[in-house]
C-alpha cells in the first residue's frame, strides 16, 4: 500500500478536532436530557473552574417547534422553570439571570417565555481554597413547565463535572452562545429619566431620553412581578415631547403592596446596542384592581351566593358566618366536636368554669383559622398556587392527620388513656386547667375541618383570598366565629344543657361507639393517600397504623404491671412507625398518578385542562366537577348525585360532555381557573353555557339543583 503524506489543511483539521475532543473531555459534561418536547442539560462558559473566581453555567433548554417555556414571571399562565442546585462545600449559586422575555399570546391570554433554543446562566462562587487538580462535581434538579396547546410539568436531574485549574478559557461550544446570552441580559437603563404615576386602573409609565439617544421603537414592558400589570390587556403608546409614555393596566387580582414599578423594558429598535433594559420606580399615585379582562372566562352566575367579583365585604363576612355555623354538621368536624360536647354530661361544673372552657375552645378556632390565613397569604405571595385545603394536598399532612384521628380513635375504644403518656404532675395540672384541653379541641377543630367547604364558604373564601390582609383576615375571623358559637353559646347557657341525657354507663358504650366514625375517618385518609401516591403507600401507612396501635397496647401495659420492658417495647414500634412513614413525608409523584385520579372508574368523566375546556366549550355545553379525593363534600356529591343513573342520564339528553378537574394534589392550572371564578376551594360545579354566561351551582348538591341548571341551557 502506498503511504501518503497528509496535506496541511487535513493536518489542522485533525488538530483542531483534538483540540475540540480534549477541551469537551475535560469538561466532563454529562449527555443532555432529552424529554418529549425538551432537551436540558448544564453547560459552562468556560473550560475549567477557577479557585476564587466565578464560574458561570448555564442551563440550555432546546425546545420542540411550537413549545416554550416561561420567564420568571409567566404572565397570565404558566410556572417559570426553577433550578435547585446540589453543590459541593464551599461552592455557591446566584439567581437565574433571566434574559428578556417575549410575548407568547395562547388565545385571549398573553404568556411571557421562550421558544426555539435558550440559556438560562446563573454565577457560581469557587472558594479560593479549592484544590488545583481536584474536580468540581455540580448537580441540579430543575424543573419546567412547557406548552404549546397543552401544557406539560417535565424536569431532570442534570451534573456537570468541571476540573479545577489555576487558568480558564472560553468553552469551545459553549463559551459563545453564553457570553451573547450574558451580553444581551436586559440591565438597568442609564441616562434615561424614569417615572410612574398609578392613575386608578393604569399606570403612567414616562421613560424621558437623555439627549442624542436613539429611538428604541415600539415599547412593551414585562413586570418582574405577578399581580402588578395585566399581562393580557393592551399597553399603549404615545410621546409626550421627547417623552415615551405607555400606559400600563392594572392587573385584575392585583396583588398587596404595589409600591414600585419593576421589570423588562424591550423596544423593537433597542436602548444603544442591547434590545431590553430594566426599570425599578416608585410607584407614586394609587391603583386600584383593573377590570376582568373581556375575552377571559365570563364571570360566574352562582345559584347559592354571589360571584367574588361582586361580593361586598360585609355580604362575604355574612356568608362567612353562615358557613362556619354549617361546617359543624360536616363529616369532618362532627366526630371531633361531639366527643366535646360529651364532655358537658361528664362534668358539672361551675357556670365560670364552663364559660371559661367554651371562650378558650373559640378561642383555639380563632387563632387557627388566623394562622391558616396568614400562612396562605405568605405562600401566595411567594408565588405558590394555593387555596382552601391545601395542607391535605401534602401526602405527610394526610399520614399524620390519619394517625392523628387513628390514636384518638384507640384512646376512645380504651386501648390506652392519654394521661399514661403524661408525667403525673402535668396530668395534675391539665386536670386543674381544662381551658388548655378546650383550646386545643378548637385547634383540631380546625385543622380537621380545611378538607370540607361548607355552603356559602367557596364564594366568601374566594372574595377574602383575593383582597388585602386586613379584609381577608376580617372574613376568616367570621368563619370561626359561625364555627365556635354552637359550642360557646352551649357553655355558656347552663339551661341548654338540660337537653342531654344524665350521666351513667351509656356514657362509656358513647364514648366506645364515638371512636368508629374516627376508624372510618382513617380509612378515608388511606383511600386519599393513595390517590395521591399509589397502593404501596396505602400499605406503609397501614404498617404504621399497626407499629402506633402497638406502641399505645405495649405503653399501656407498661403502666399497669408490665414493667419496663413494654415500655422498650412500646418505643421500639414509635420508632419503627416513623422510619416507615418517613418515604411518605417528600413522594415522588407517579407518573400519570394525577391523571389517574380524575379519570375516575367511569370512562365519561374526561380530565381537564384549559385546552381541553376550551376545546369542549367550543362544540358545546361542558360541565366541569372541581374535585378532590380529601374533600368529603366532593365524594359524598360524586356518591349521591353525579353518579346516580338519572342525572347521568340527563347529562347525556342535554348533550353535555363532563369533565373532571381533580385538585388532590396540586394543580397551578386548577388554581387559576378557581381563582377565576372567584373559588378557592372545592367542590365547586361549573355549567357552561354555549351563548351564555357560565352557571355556578352549590357546593351541597341535589338531583333537583343539577336539573334546574340543566333546564337553562
Amino acid at each position: 500500500m502506498l503511504l501518503t503524506r497528509p496535506s496541511p489543511a487535513i493536518s489542522r483539521l485533525r488538530a483542531g478536532i483534538g483540540v475540540l475532543a480534549l477541551a469537551l473531555a475535560a469538561s466532563g459534561q454529562a449527555a443532555p436530557v432529552a424529554t418529549p418536547n425538551v432537551e436540558a442539560e448544564l453547560v459552562p462558559a468556560t473550560t475549567a473552574a477557577v479557585p476564587g473566581q466565578p464560574l458561570t453555567v448555564a442551563l440550555r433548554l432546546k425546545h420542540r417547534e411550537g413549545w416554550h417555556t416561561y420567564w420568571r414571571n409567566p404572565g397570565d399562565t404558566g410556572l417559570p422553570t426553577t433550578i435547585e442546585w446540589k453543590l459541593p462545600p464551599g461552592v455557591s449559586a446566584g439567581t437565574i439571570d433571566w434574559p428578556a422575555p417575549m410575548s407568547l399570546p395562547v388565545g385571549p391570554l398573553v404568556n411571557y417565555g421562550y421558544e426555539g433554543e435558550i440559556f438560562l446562566p446563573t454565577r457560581l462562587a469557587v472558594p479560593a481554597e479549592a484544590k488545583l487538580g481536584s474536580t468540581l462535581a455540580l448537580a441540579a434538579r430543575v424543573d419546567w413547565l412547557v406548552c404549546k396547546e397543552i401544557c406539560i410539568p417535565e424536569g431532570a436531574d442534570l451534573e456537570l463535572s468541571l476540573p479545577v485549574e489555576n487558568a480558564a478559557g472560553p468553552h469551545p461550544r459553549w463559551g459563545a452562545p453564553i457570553a451573547a446570552t450574558i451580553a444581551a441580559l436586559p440591565r438597568p437603563l442609564e441616562g434615561w429619566k424614569i417615572a410612574a404615576l398609578g392613575e386608578g386602573q393604569r399606570v403612567k409609565l414616562t421613560l424621558t431620553p437623555p439627549a442624542g439617544a436613539a429611538d428604541p421603537g415600539k415599547l412593551r414592558f414585562f413586570p418582574h412581578d405577578e399581580g402588578r400589570i395585566e399581562a393580557s390587556a393592551p399597553q399603549t403608546a404615545t410621546k409626550e415631547g421627547a417623552a415615551h409614555v405607555l400606559s400600563l393596566p392594572v392587573a385584575y387580582q392585583l396583588a398587596p403592596g404595589f409600591t414600585r414599578v419593576s421589570g423588562v423594558i424591550a423596544g423593537t429598535d433597542g436602548f444603544g446596542g442591547t434590545k431590553a433594559a430594566t426599570i425599578d420606580v416608585a410607584l407614586a399615585g394609587s391603583v386600584v384592581a383593573g377590570p376582568k379582562p373581556t375575552d377571559a372566562v365570563a364571570p360566574p352566575v352562582a345559584l347559592a351566593a354571589p360571584a367574588a367579583g361582586t361580593m361586598s365585604l360585609w355580604l362575604a363576612v355574612l356568608l362567612a358566618f353562615a358557613g362556619g355555623l354549617i361546617l359543624n354538621l360536616m363529616p369532618c368536624v362532627l366526630p371531633v366536636l361531639s366527643i366535646k360536647v360529651l364532655g358537658f354530661a361528664q362534668h358539672h361544673d361551675s357556670r365560670a368554669t364552663m364559660r371559661r372552657e367554651g371562650l378558650a375552645y373559640g378561642a383555639g378556632v380563632l387563632v387557627t383559622f388566623l394562622g391558616l390565613a396568614l400562612l396562605m397569604l405568605a405562600l401566595r405571595a411567594a408565588g405558590e398556587q394555593l387555596g382552601w385545603g391545601f395542607q391535605l394536598q401534602s401526602p405527610l399532612f394526610v399520614t399524620l392527620l390519619a394517625v392523628l384521628f387513628f390514636t384518638l380513635a384507640l384512646n376512645l375504644s380504651g386501648v390506652f388513656e392519654f394521661g399514661q403518656f403524661a408525667p403525673a404532675s402535668v396530668r395534675g395540672w391539665t386536670s386543674k386547667n381544662r381551658t388548655l384541653d378546650a383550646f386545643g379541641t378548637g385547634i383540631l377543630a380546625v385543622v380537621i375541618a380545611s378538607p370540607c367547604t361548607a355552603p356559602f364558604m367557596g364564594a366568601a373564601l374566594g372574595f377574602a383570598l383575593g383582597q388585602p390582609m386586613v379584609q381577608t383576615l376580617t372574613v376568616f375571623v367570621a368563619l370561626g366565629l359561625g364555627m365556635a358559637l354552637p359550642y360557646v353559646l352551649l357553655a355558656w347557657f347552663p339551661a341548654w344543657r338540660r337537653i342531654l341525657p344524665k350521666p351513667g354507663a351509656w356514657m362509656l358504650r358513647f364514648k366506645q361507639f364515638l371512636a368508629f366514625p374516627l376508624y372510618a375517618t382513617v380509612a378515608w385518609l388511606a383511600w386519599v393517600l393513595g390517590m395521591q401516591i399509589d397502593v404501596d403507600a396505602v400499605l406503609r401507612l397501614a404498617f404504621v397504623l399497626i407499629a402506633v396501635a402497638f406502641a399505645a397496647w405495649a405503653w399501656h401495659a407498661s403502666r399497669t404491671g408490665g414493667g419496663r420492658a413494654w415500655r422498650w417495647l412500646a418505643v421500639t414500634a414509635m420508632v419503627g412507625a416513623v422510619a416507615v412513614a418517613h418515604p411518605l413525608a417528600v413522594p415522588e409523584a407517579p407518573a400519570g398518578a394525577t391523571a389517574k385520579a380524575s379519570a375516575d372508574a367511569s370512562e365519561i368523566w374526561k380530565p381537564y385542562s384549559p385546552a381541553n375546556l376550551d376545546r369542549l366549550r367550543a362544540a358545546g355545553p361542558v360541565f366541569v366537577d372541581f374535585t378532590a379525593a380529601w374533600c368529603v363534600t366532593c365524594q359524598v356529591n360524586k356518591r349521591l348525585v353525579l353518579n346516580d343513573r338519572s342525572v347521568v342520564d340527563a347529562f347525556g339528553e342535554r348533550g353535555v360532555v363532563l369533565m373532571r378537574a381533580d385538585w388532590t394534589r396540586r394543580d397551578p392550572d386548577i388554581t387559576r381557573a378557581l381563582a377565576g371564578l372567584g373559588r378557592n376551594g372545592v367542590p365547586v360545579y361549573v355549567l357552561y353555557r354555549p351563548g351564555k354566561e357560565p352557571l355556578l351551582l352549590p357546593e351541597v348538591l341535589t338531583s333537583a339543583v343539577v336539573r334546574d341548571a340543566l333546564a337553562t341551557l
